[in-house]
């Protein structure tokens, strides 16, 4: 299974998050904001960032594009509470792979995830045919 990182500001949703998903069998941390993420990726490798838009400090835009420009192969969906049409163009113009509101209906993250590694798995040839 992939490793996952999640950054949101609402430790609540952290921890959902976290709990859901290793009980899923994804390898998941989660860390506060943007910059923390950013200093997490200095020494850890992740598959996929599941990361708020509306966050202090840094908000998801920003960090969606440092991403972009240091991890290019990061894949990152974006989660919010009040998004519009604006901040969803502005997150697939900037490399996301999804854009979901609050609250996130689990059963849709994990398909989204579960496409998200098993095209992964195919880019990178490691998929075992029998």
């Amino acid at each position: 299974m992939g490793r996952i990182l999640i950054v949101d500001d609402e430790e609540n949703t952290r921890i959902g998050l976290v709990k859901l998903l290793c009980q899923d069998g994804y390898q998941t941390e989660a860390v506060a904001d943007g910059f923390k993420a950013l200093e997490y990726l200095c020494e850890k490798t992740v598959d996929l960032i599941i990361t708020d838009i509306n966050m202090p400090g840094m908000n998801g835009l920003i960090f969606l594009r440092e991403i972009n420009q240091s991890y290019p192969e990061i894949k990152v969906i974006m989660l919010t509470a009040y998004g519009g049409i604006g901040s969803y163009l502005d997150s697939m113009n900037l490399g996301a792979i999804e854009y979901m509101h609050k609250p996130v209906k689990f059963e849709d993250l994990k398909s989204i995830i579960s496409k998200t590694f098993d095209q992964t798995s195919l880019l990178n040839g490691s998929m075992i045919v029998p």
